[in-house]
């Protein structure tokens, strides 16, 4: 059975604006809606997961959603939100973004069926109209008085705004106007700093049709401690596993709060209402065993990263909290070994030094600087305090290329908390 679209996202707090007669119109029948990503990278980030489960719940509820990638927008640059004017993108580069972003949006959809999602470029359209049509066809619809209205125009009216980011309102205008013209596109959603430009495209349809369309927008996520959702002191949290690791976008929302936690797990998962609060309970009667916290960077990374990816950053995180096992370091990827033992003090050493067996000790603090002496290599080893890639060794052992992990590392080790890794080249 199909969900209730509004009642689904009223629930989860995700409506901001909506167009008066939106519901009654999504309840009438199947409708298409669309929302728009600027490819001004070669992923997302986390910020553009809100739209991607709005339209995954649009989808689910019986609608057809179409996801329009800005290949003609990405060119001229959306002043919403922005203090001051982005650098434009060459054509090349857009190219490629709009390749790596079609990519990802389409591993949420399904693009089967009778609400079979779609991915349209408005490039496709934009390429061939030339400035004389677009202000005839277009500008001559939207007045001076009406798009300085806008707040995306007035906040920017002390520093400035070039006449192409002033444009930026119409050109989103017209791609409402296209798609409802070729698509039957009734509905456009995005973020709450979005909505001048989208009532600026209903107003668009209205004036040069006569038809109704609609809107509605989500509000913008917030942490509850006031810093800026989806960012860390390295930047971005991204979609893509080579600008943000599995690790790294598994630790990042199980380090979120309470708080957080339980928005999150309303805006950016599939459980239902019910199924939430009874974690939410579950959470507050043991709240140090991070129960919601868990579900949630379960849940979000196994969506964006798949599975495997995920258990491999739950060793990972139970590495990095003592919990470690031979077993779990070896199930690592390069890029998710690194990540975690990122910081650690390394040497770099011959791999011939393998072939005959590098006795423990020399590894310790001979060939390295780990310990200060053989001498306290040995005490160390006699208690029991010294591991290679967390099995405890005594002072017999030796190195051999059977401890190598990812081909090139092996990680010495001194009690539960002091660790050095040794890369052989």
């Amino acid at each position: 059975m199909a969900i209730d679209f509004i009642k689904e996202l009223t629930w989860r707090g995700m409506i901001h604006d909506i167009i008066p007669g939106t519901e009654e119109q999504l309840q009438k029948k199947s409708c298409v809606g669309y929302i728009g990503f600027d490819p001004t990278a070669d992923s997302l980030h986390i910020g553009s997961l809100v739209q991607i489960m709005t339209l995954v719940h649009f989808q689910r509820a019986g609608h057809k959603p179409i996801v329009l990638i800005g290949g003609a927008t990405g060119m001229v640059g959306d002043p919403s939100g922005k203090s001051e004017e982005r650098n434009l993108l060459d054509h090349e580069t857009l190219t490629h973004n709009v390749a790596c972003v079609h990519k990802q949006l389409a591993a949420f959809l399904d693009f089967n069926g009778p609400c079979a999602a779609e991915i349209v470029n408005n490039h496709d359209w934009f390429q061939s109209f030339s400035f004389l049509d677009f202000i005839r066809d277009v500008g001559k619809h939207m007045t001076i008085n009406y798009m300085m209205s806008k707040d995306s125009v007035k906040l920017r009216m002390d520093s400035g705004m070039s006449f192409t980011e002033f444009s930026y309102q119409l050109v989103q205008g017209y791609d409402f106007l296209h798609l409802k013209k070729h698509k039957n596109c009734v509905l456009q959603m995005g973020g709450s700093d979005q909505w001048g430009n989208i009532v600026t495209g209903t107003e668009l349809i209205r004036r040069k049709t006569g038809e109704e369309a609609f809107a509605l927008t989500t509000p913008l996520i917030k942490k509850a401690d006031g810093s800026k959702f989806g960012k860390t002191e390295s930047g971005n949290i991204w979609l893509s596993k080579e600008k943000t690791s599995s690790y790294q976008f598994y630790q990042y929302w199980l380090n979120a709060s309470d708080e957080d936690a339980s928005n999150y797990m309303r805006v950016f998962t599939l459980w239902n209402q019910a199924d939430i609060e009874a974690l939410e309970l579950q959470h507050r009667e043991a709240p140090h065993l991070r129960q919601l916290q868990k579900k949630l960077a379960f849940e979000i990374t196994s969506m964006v990263h798949g599975e495997k990816e995920t258990k491999a950053a739950m060793l990972a995180s139970e590495i990095l909290f003592g919990n470690a096992t031979e077993e779990g370091l070896r199930a690592l990827s390069e890029v998710d070994f690194l990540t975690l033992f990122d910081g650690v003090p390394q040497a770099t050493l011959s791999h011939e030094l393998l072939i005959s067996g590098l006795p423990i000790v020399e590894a310790l603090a001979g060939v390295t600087s780990f310990l200060k002496s053989k001498n306290e290599a040995r005490r160390e080893l006699s208690s029991k305090a010294i591991s290679v890639n967390k099995l405890k060794v005594s002072e017999e052992y030796f190195l051999t290329p059977k401890d190598l992990m990812n081909g090139k590392y092996i990680l010495l080790g001194k009690g539960k908390k002091t660790n050095f890794l040794l890369v052989f080249k």
